[in-house]
């Protein structure tokens, strides 16, 4: 069984929008994809890619693109606050060593273009400025009306829009999500404005009381990105655009190592969002309607997974529908993805506090037992993880 002339909507060009349309194209299905934003453009900051998810990238025939607007990371290391060094996870070599793939890090833009690019390949057509109003299966046909007032028929609906999916709510009616008392601010900086070698060729973590500050170097060392996390009380909305005071991010991480310091003096926007743990959707079809993605699996950041979990989706997804039919396949997927997506959405739930120990003594001792444990075992804890390749299964 094959794709072949099967229509296909999808809803939303993120990650794994264009991946998911890229992989079922290339299964013989006519796709097209639907955004409501006017174009891809220069949107969003940084994103890790672990050997996992660069073998999606290699299954879809784009590792070479991906590679050459990569950055590969020599390790993660995870600092006290002030900046003494805790532990250090080697990557660049070690991790094509350990896993076949590369760690890389992206800005969200650069892979979007690849993922664009791939998908036009394959025939896929965009159609930009489309915010999706209501959906209706009749029979084998799923109907799609925007706000325009464009109504478009296909064979099958995915929704890949994200976390505030539209096709998550009109389709799966999904449960509200509890904020975790976090939030997080992102930019970028201009590594020509701090000092050189300020941020070596490694994703950096710097804990301390109830915050964390993440930086690591885009774009061949010529951006720094940071994502910065605090514990606070009050509400923060859930989403990735809300501007907030330079002012206010620095309070934050007052007292905070050098380096940090000297990035977020130099920040001249940023933006806050809050941080939401989503239940676990009960289901991520009905009919012809499927869910990909943050859409159906939103992950907290704290294990770099959101893009890599998206991408092996649209793998699954495109493979067990070529092979079982639309609807057989889209509960195929489900089966699949679901137990390992699930435990990943937990794991980066259960990571934040390890970063956030509020307790002084607590924090140096459990800082001394981790700069204990051999740097093997360490980066074992990732093997389910890392080690997991989707494309084997083909």
């Amino acid at each position: 069984m094959t794709l072949k002339d099967q229509e296909i909507s999808i809803i939303g060009a993120g990650i794994a929008g264009l991946a998911t349309a890229t992989a079922l194209a290339q299964k013989g299905a006519r796709v097209r994809v639907f955004e409501q934003a006017e174009g891809l453009g220069e949107v969003g900051a940084g994103l890790q890619i672990s050997p996992n998810a660069v073998a999606v990238l290699e299954g879809l025939g784009l590792r070479a693109a991906a590679a050459e607007v990569a950055n590969t990371p020599e390790a993660v290391v995870l600092r006290d606050y002030r900046g003494a060094e805790v532990v250090r996870l080697p990557m660049g070599a070690s991790a094509v060593a350990r896993y076949g793939r590369p760690y890389w890090q992206f800005h969200r833009a650069d892979l979007l273009a690849v993922l664009a690019q791939g998908a036009r390949a394959a025939g896929v057509e965009m159609v930009f400025d489309r915010r999706l109003v209501a959906l209706s299966q009749k029979g084998r046909r799923v109907t799609a009306d925007f706000e325009t007032g464009a109504q478009v028929e296909a064979d099958a609906l995915i929704g890949a829009d994200g976390v505030r999916s539209v096709v998550r709510g009109l389709a799966l009616q999904g449960q509200p999500a509890a904020f975790t008392g976090q939030v997080a601010w992102r930019g970028l900086v201009a590594a020509e404005r701090l000092p050189e070698g300020l941020f070596e060729n490694a994703a950096q973590v710097f804990m301390g009381k109830g915050r964390h500050f993440v930086a690591y170097p885009l774009r061949g060392g010529s951006l720094i990105n940071f994502v910065a996390v605090e514990e606070r009380a009050g509400w923060a909305e859930e989403g990735w655009n809300i501007p907030d005071t330079t002012e206010n991010l620095r309070h934050a991480f007052k007292g905070f190592a050098s380096p940090v310091q000297a990035l977020l003096e130099q920040v001249e926007e940023t933006f806050l969002w809050g941080l939401f743990n989503h239940p676990v959707l009960p289901r991520w079809s009905a009919g012809r309607i499927g869910l990909v993605g943050d859409a159906c699996h939103p992950m907290l950041p704290f294990l770099a997974q959101g893009a890599g979990m998206g991408l092996e989706d649209a793998w699954v997804l495109a493979r067990e529908m070529a092979a079982n039919g639309i609807e057989n396949g889209l509960q195929a997927y489900e089966t699949t993805c679901k137990p390992r997506a699930t435990r990943v959405q937990r794991g980066a739930a259960r990571n934040a506090w390890s970063y956030h120990l509020r307790n002084p003594l607590f924090r140096g001792a459990a800082h001394k037992v981790l700069a204990m444990v051999p740097q093997k075992a360490l980066l074992g804890q990732f093997d389910y993880l890392y080690g997991h390749d989707v494309t084997e299964q083909s």
